[in-house]
């Protein structure tokens, strides 16, 4: 085939057209040939994404081929086929369960009859939009062993770019997917031994949804509550070679820095900084790329450790930590920033969604950036020059009386910093909004954000506390602290509840809130439509619903037999609109508890039931008898301590939903089966990592036998039961 033929296949497939001359007939229908098969081929193509169409998303409103829908990021679909005069009709059509018993963060993509889905330890699935078939099941095959450095075991989304999808892992990839077979392209480490972190490098994870730009996946990492210093980095989406890299503190001043940036910025920290805490700042949600400004946007976390008596000396800003930074997109070069919360001391990430919008502001026109913050603060942002335009607190807000326009600062009440006294701090530490997304409509002009009232006690350590043991978690603060409530500072106030909110950043008022729910999780993302809808999920019960976007009354309510995180989406397949939403959380059952997790997709007239829930019975306790002599078990509980708590739970208790409690497994009954999975790998499919280089056969022994007598003190409930 001729050369100038490859060319405009290759500009064509990219969505950049160019212009072939040539003087032979015979040339010419070739080349016609060539570009009608071409386009029929990536007409069908999987994932036939790239920076035309992408740049263009508004003009295919019936895709959903980015993260927010479009890279404004304003979760706003114009369908309006399903509306508010016919949702009370709006039924499931097909429904799929996932192989998971896990929360469900993941926003799904839809592009050209598939949808795709990324799901708890990076499990991705592809579906055929109309009639709900798996197409193909990716597993990552995380590696378990650095699950210990991680908060969570979700996913909240994926991007697609030239058949491939893209997703984060937790133990700090980058792969990409052939989008036709499911099967891996390439794999990067995002980490590599190359940057000189040793140990600390596997304290990253990522949980973030990739964004896709300009031949480049974007992508950050969080750990920032284990000591690791936060980035966000560019890669080649055709090779996963690293292009540039954006590191959001400041490392060893005697190595130097990266940038005239991060040499500012190190002006504006103390001590040691990057030998303590590593410094955090890490990117783990907000993230955009604007073509309007050619900008790419991201948010960062709090500096690290929480508490800044216990970071840096002189309690300076520690930039840039808790802020949203731009930076161009092809070189990762710093443009501008803007501080959401100098000196963080609540753990006040700004790394909460954000979009673009065109809103009339002060007599004119402005391109700007909002985002709901978790400090409680409605932020309004000219997207070229990072200027501030305007904060407001969209929730109960005690620890500034508000933010200074002219200095971009936030006006801090001293008594918030807890220095002499625990605070009861609202937002808390749980945030006013966190990574669940908002919508935008430009028919409303409304912003509904899943807000949420909640409280927290801050307080200074105790004297001499050490962080965790064996995980490296050290936060600054007593956590859990004990206060007399008659004495607590500014109020005694505890828990989360949720609401949907509308903002209009504008006027700068909430005009219409639903009732709280009382129920101690958050609410889920939101989806606005053009048929006056705004659907939004609850985390802490079990009904997606659908409320009118001009006045808040609910319209229409599904049972989903499961708690709701992710955003829905919506999309048009054979002319008929559908409604997506993937589901799934935890209940109060624990880790073996089924979470009723799937993929759930309705329209009007959908007939599909839901099969009604098995009845749950926790597995009992039942250990094997205990015959290990008392240093094997005391052993073994120092090793577990060490390798096994900060997962499974301190003392053999467990504390965290995301893996099993191991005095009721049934591998106590053999060492073998027990060997099995922690020194073969037996559940490398479910993250559990290989332990052999880190235990022995005696070792596991140890450990095994130290949780059969913990088994037997909980089930006697004697001394050391507890």
């Amino acid at each position: 085939m001729p050369a100038c033929v490859l060319k405009t296949i290759k500009t064509f497939r990219e969505g950049v057209p160019v212009k072939i001359r040539t003087r032979a007939a015979g040339a010419v229908l070739l080349l016609s040939a060539a570009l009608l098969t071409a386009a029929a081929d990536l007409a069908t193509a999987p994932a036939n994404v790239n920076a035309r169409r992408l740049a263009k998303a508004d003009r295919e409103p019936g895709q959903w081929m980015t993260y927010g829908g479009t890279y404004s990021e304003q979760r706003f679909s114009m369908l309006k086929q399903i509306n508010s005069d016919n949702v009370g009709q709006l039924g499931l059509q097909w429904f799929a369960d996932y192989e998971t018993n896990q929360d469900q963060h993941g926003s799904p993509l839809y592009i050209d009859g598939v949808i795709y889905v990324s799901t708890s330890r990076n499990v991705v699935y592809a579906y055929d939009a109309k009639s709900g078939k798996e197409l193909w099941k990716y597993n990552a095959m995380i590696h378990g062993e650095r699950l210990r450095y991680n908060v969570g075991l979700v996913n909240r989304g994926i991007a697609a770019w030239n058949g491939k999808i893209y997703m984060g892992t937790l133990d700090a990839r980058l792969v990409a997917i052939d989008a036709k077979s499911g099967k891996e392209v390439w794999s990067t480490d995002t980490v590599p031994d190359s940057l000189g972190l040793g140990e600390m490098g596997k304290h990253y994870a990522i949980t973030m949804a990739a964004r896709a730009a300009k031949g480049k996946i974007f992508i950050g990492a969080s750990g920032g509550e284990f000591g690791v210093r936060g980035f966000i980095a560019a890669y080649d989406a055709e090779t996963g070679k690293e292009v540039w890299r954006f590191w959001t503190v400041p490392g060893d001043p005697a190595k130097g820095y990266e940038s005239k940036a991060l040499e500012r910025a190190a002006k504006t920290w103390s001590g040691e900084w990057w030998k303590s805490s590593g410094g955090g700042g890490t990117v783990w949600d907000g993230a955009l790329y604007d073509p309007v400004t050619d900008l790419l946007y991201f948010g960062t976390g709090n500096a690290s450790p929480w508490n800044e008596r216990t970071r840096e000396p002189t309690l300076d800003d520690d930039l840039y930590s808790a802020s949203i930074v731009a930076v161009n997109p092809d070189t990762g070069a710093y443009v501008w920033h803007y501080q959401e919360t100098p000196g963080d001391a609540w753990d006040y990430d700004a790394v909460s969604p954000m979009m673009t919008a065109d809103l009339p502001i002060g007599g004119s026109r402005k391109h700007v950036i909002l985002q709901p913050s978790k400090n409680g603060f409605f932020y309004v942002i000219e997207a070229k020059s990072g200027k501030l335009l305007s904060a407001d607190p969209f929730t109960e807000v005690n620890w500034a009386t508000g933010v200074d326009l002219k200095t971009g600062r936030p006006n801090v009440v001293p008594g918030a910093r807890y220095k002499d006294a625990p605070w009861d701090l609202a937002p808390g530490v749980q945030g006013g909004h966190s990574w669940h997304p908002n919508a935008f409509s430009p028919e409303t002009g409304l912003v509904y954000i899943p807000a949420w009232d909640a409280y927290f006690t801050m307080a200074g350590p105790a004297p001499g506390a050490p962080p965790a043991p064996g995980s490296g978690f050290s936060l600054g603060i007593t956590m859990g602290a004990k206060v007399d409530p008659s004495k607590l500072q500014p109020y005694a106030r505890s828990g989360v509840s949720g609401r949907l909110e509308a903002w209009d950043p504008v006027t700068r008022k909430v005009v219409w809130q639903t009732e709280s729910w009382n129920n101690g999780r958050p609410t889920g993302g939101v989806l606005a439509t053009a048929g006056n809808l705004v659907f939004m999920g609850n985390g802490g019960g079990k009904f997606l619903s659908a409320y009118d976007a001009k006045s808040g009354t609910k319209l229409w309510t599904f049972d989903a037999q499961t708690a709701i995180f992710a955003a829905p989406i919506s999309y048009t397949l054979d002319g008929v609109q559908y409604i997506a939403a993937s589901v799934g959380g935890a209940g109060q059952g624990g880790y073996f508890a089924p979470t009723h997790a799937r993929m759930l997709v309705f329209t009007l007239g959908g007939k599909a039931v839901l099969p009604e829930p098995e009845p749950y019975e926790p597995p009992p306790l039942n250990p094997p008898p205990a015959t290990a002599a008392a240093d094997e078990v005391t052993h073994g509980g120092t090793l577990y301590t060490q390798h096994c708590s900060v997962c499974h739970g301190a003392n053999g208790f467990q504390s965290r939903s995301s893996f099993p409690n191991l005095t009721v497994t049934p591998l106590l009954w053999t060492q073998e089966g027990f060997d099995q999975v922690v020194l073969l790998g037996g559940r490398a499919d479910k993250g559990m990592g290989n332990f052999s280089k880190d235990l022995t056969p005696e070792d596991t022994a140890a450990v095994r036998a130290y949780l059969i007598s913990r088994a037997h003190a909980i089930k006697d409930g004697g001394p050391g039961a507890h």
